[in-house]
């Protein structure tokens, strides 16, 4: 079949340019689409060609799949990215591009839907054998429903929109009384953000890891991990801060952890790349949390210590190639730790949009992949993130090292950024010990973040 000719990529900011410049790299042409809040962005600057997709709003531009189909058409693409966010996890993108036959560089709409509703998620991997939270299995339609799983799975508990994600949709209940006082709210906030107001409760793991492990597959029956990343830096159940390897586990846990993560795949019959998200207990359990069904924020933790170009792993499979390599060819080398940097002020986490008046970056301590330089207005219209800084050594410790440098090199004026908080998670004893948990931002709130 080949590799495509030209490349749409249905998004945005950094990791729109991220996807260019791997399809550039490949001697593949690539389409900018953007918005009005964006016709001045990097991106559009960076793409062969561009197209103006409509107004601010997400959803008049990005998140409008009718127009992206068009801006593919009328642009003669052969393929579309959808990098993360947006139409990236949305089966009815994916199927208005077979429609059109373009191709869609991720998984089929099929395992889309699969993967995209938790609940079903959750029966699809316990039925292959994959350990889940204890919880509901099916959709909770009164609140006695909801207090009858309760009581059996024992508070705390979280009760979660089916369609949720980023953190939406989702909250801690330690009581019958929250539990009521909640449930409707719950439900109405899932019905308004994703249009489906199904909800279910897992039962809470207290002093929880977040660790996933990052998969591929082609359309030919091969399937591989390539290691896992720890994500338990995390406020209000959004990353802050990934790494990778996990400081957490040992190599008999990491084995089993792989394996039944490469089982789950397997069993959907799952193309192209995926992340198996796991939450893991202060005992070292694990249970299937959900999976990712798109390349995630956090991959360049992955390539940093496999060597790998990702974003040309999903180009190939979706162009009908086997895997790169075999699970035998792809070894860990080293530590590698994102930050993840967002326009917005550490101490409250509120957005600073604005125009950036100064940006200097130390390219040769860290990889930057940034959506913005000096002179870039940082639109409050979407995400706050600006960009990641990634850094990676023989060890952890030198990891952590680089990172505290390529922070401190780091200057950016004229919003607000959550780098003075990167840097003091830095120099914190808990994290330096690799032993935290997802409490651990939490933990730390009344610390006041000054500029490094």
């Amino acid at each position: 079949m080949g590799l495509f000719k030209k490349i749409l990529i249905a998004n945005r900011g950094e990791i729109a340019r991220r996807i260019i410049r791997t399809s550039h790299s490949l001697g593949i042409d690539t389409v900018a689409i953007y918005s009005e809040a964006d016709k001045e962005s990097l991106f559009v600057k960076d793409a062969t060609e561009s197209v103006f997709i409509g107004e601010a709003q997400a959803k008049k531009s990005y998140l409008n799949i009718e127009k992206v189909i068009q801006a593919a058409k009328d642009t003669e693409a052969d393929a579309i990215h959808p990098g993360y966010g947006f139409l990236a996890e949305n089966p009815k993108f994916v199927k208005r591009c077979e429609e059109e036959n373009i191709t869609f560089i991720g998984p089929s709409a099929k395992v889309m839907e699969i993967m995209g509703d938790k609940l079903t998620a959750r029966a699809s991997m316990h039925r292959v054998g994959v350990p889940v939270v204890p919880g509901s299995e099916k959709s909770l339609e009164t609140i006695d429903d909801a207090i009858n799983v309760a009581n059996k799975v024992g508070y705390p508990i979280m009760l979660k929109a089916s369609a949720g994600g980023g953190g939406i949709g989702m909250k801690l209940l330690n009581n019958e009384a929250e539990l009521e006082e909640a449930f409707n709210a719950i439900k109405q906030q899932a019905e308004n953000f994703f249009g489906d107001g199904t909800v279910f409760i897992e039962k809470f793991i207290t002093n929880p890891h977040h660790i996933e492990v990052q998969v591929a597959a082609d359309n030919h029956g091969n399937t591989v991990h390539l290691f896992e990343r720890e994500c338990s830096v995390q406020r209000r159940h959004q990353k802050v801060i990934e790494e990778a390897p996990s400081p957490f586990i040992d190599d008999a846990t990491r084995k089993k952890l792989f394996e039944i993560a490469v089982q789950g795949v397997k069993s959907i019959h799952y193309s192209n790349l995926g992340t198996v998200e796991f939450i893991f207990d202060g005992e070292g359990n694990f249970y299937f949390l959900e999976m990712n069904t798109r390349l995630q924020v956090e991959h360049p933790v992955t390539e940093k210590i496999t060597g790998l170009d990702l974003v040309e792993w999903q180009i190939k499979i979706a162009a009908g190639e086997n895997l790169p390599q075999r699970q035998e060819e792809i070894t860990l080398n080293g530590h590698a730790i994102e930050c993840r940097v967002c326009a917005e002020d550490p101490n409250t986490f509120f957005p600073s949009p604005g125009t950036i008046t100064d940006f200097e970056i130390a390219e040769d301590l860290a990889r930057y992949d940034f959506g913005v330089e000096g002179g870039s207005v940082v639109s409050p219209y979407y995400d706050s993130m600006i960009g990641k800084i990634i850094t990676h050594g023989e060890s952890r410790e030198i990891a952590i090292s680089r990172m505290e440098k390529a922070i401190k090199a780091t200057k950016i004026k004229g919003v607000k950024t959550n780098l003075p908080l990167q840097y003091s998670i830095m120099k914190d004893d808990i994290f330096q010990s690799g032993i935290y948990t997802t409490n651990f931002l939490t933990e730390r709130k009344e610390v006041k973040f000054e500029e490094s």
